[in-house]
Formats: C-alpha cells, structure tokens, sequence
C-alpha cells in the first residue's frame, strides 16, 4: 500500500474494506462531530456499516469512480479525504473531506486534498475539481480557498440536515488555474 507523508507525522493512504474496525472506532470518535458536515450515508454506525461504506467505495473506485482516503496520524486513523465523484469521461470530480477535532489545525486536510487535486490534474488529465459544503462550514470554505478555489455560487437550502435546509456552497478550480499556481 501507498503512504504519502503528510507532516508532523501523519501520512495519508487508501482507506479499504479491511480497515473497517479501523475507520468504525474512528467514526465513534467522529460521528457528531462530521455529522452536520458530510452526506448522511457517510456517518454510518457499528463495523458492519463501515465496512458498507468502505466496501461502497471500493467499488466506485474499480470502476474508476470514487475514491477513499485515511489519514492516520500517530498510527490512528483521523480522518480522510476523498472523490465524491469521480469522472475521467467528463474531466471532473468533486473532493471532500472529514477529520476529528483532535487533527484540526494541522493543515492535513489541504496537503492531502492538494494530493488528490494534484494527482487528478496531472496524472489523469481532468478539467475541473469541485468542493462542495454547507455555507456556514467556515472551516470547509477556508480550506477550499486554501487550495486555490473560486467561489462559484450558493445552491440554496440545498443541505438537508437535522429538520432544517441549509445553503450549500460550490467551489471549483480548473486544471490550467491549478498550473499557474504558485507552489
């Protein structure tokens, strides 16, 4: 398996089938915590639904679509980022993320989604990359334009969460603006 160093001891990796005791404790820690933040099917409860989830992406990825990320740090999983979507045909994607509070502040998030970004522009060619998040989510903005992403617009009451509708945010960078970045 892969590892990419990430900083301060933290690596990032795929997150598979045979982590989901890994990624269901991770969750227990997680859970309230992502909830408001990340799509309902995601915060799933017990081994048997992170082994679903893992088991759900696995299979985007093999039919090259969607794909999951761990980041461990300390040798514990804290988090992650991902392929939301994923579309070679098209030449887009869509990247997000989650991590517990005790991994907050780092910067992990933005060096393992300039991973991902970095290895979809580059490798595989695609035109545009995607963040999607509820409005309020000043953490999730911040690191969308950390990554060099234009604000694109507001869908509103687009995010369904807990009885109410919230307004939800698009970012999105292009392949060439993510060239002429300064790095």
């Amino acid at each position: 398996m892969f590892s990419l160093e990430l900083r301060d001891g933290a690596r990032l990796g795929p997150l598979e089938v045979s982590h989901a005791e890994e990624f269901a404790a991770h969750l227990d820690r997680a859970r309230e915590h992502i909830r408001p933040w990340v799509g309902a099917a995601f915060v799933t409860d017990g081994v048997d639904g992170a082994r679903a989830t893992l088991r759900r992406y696995a299979e985007r990825q093999a039919a090259d679509g969607a794909r999951l990320y761990g980041i461990w740090r300390e040798g514990a999983l804290v988090g992650g980022v991902m392929f939301t979507a994923f579309d070679a045909d098209t030449g887009s994607c869509e990247v997000g993320c989650w991590l517990e509070p005790s991994a907050e502040g780092r910067g992990l998030v933005t060096r393992a989604c300039h991973a991902l970004l970095d290895w979809a522009f580059t490798t595989r060619g695609l035109h545009r990359a995607e963040w999607h998040c509820r409005a309020d989510n000043d953490r999730s903005a911040a690191a969308a334009k950390r990554l060099g992403m234009t604000l694109e617009g507001v869908r509103r009451e687009a995010w369904p969460y807990g009885g109410e509708r919230h307004d939800a945010q698009v970012w999105a960078v292009l392949a060439t603006e993510w060239r002429d970045q300064d790095r």
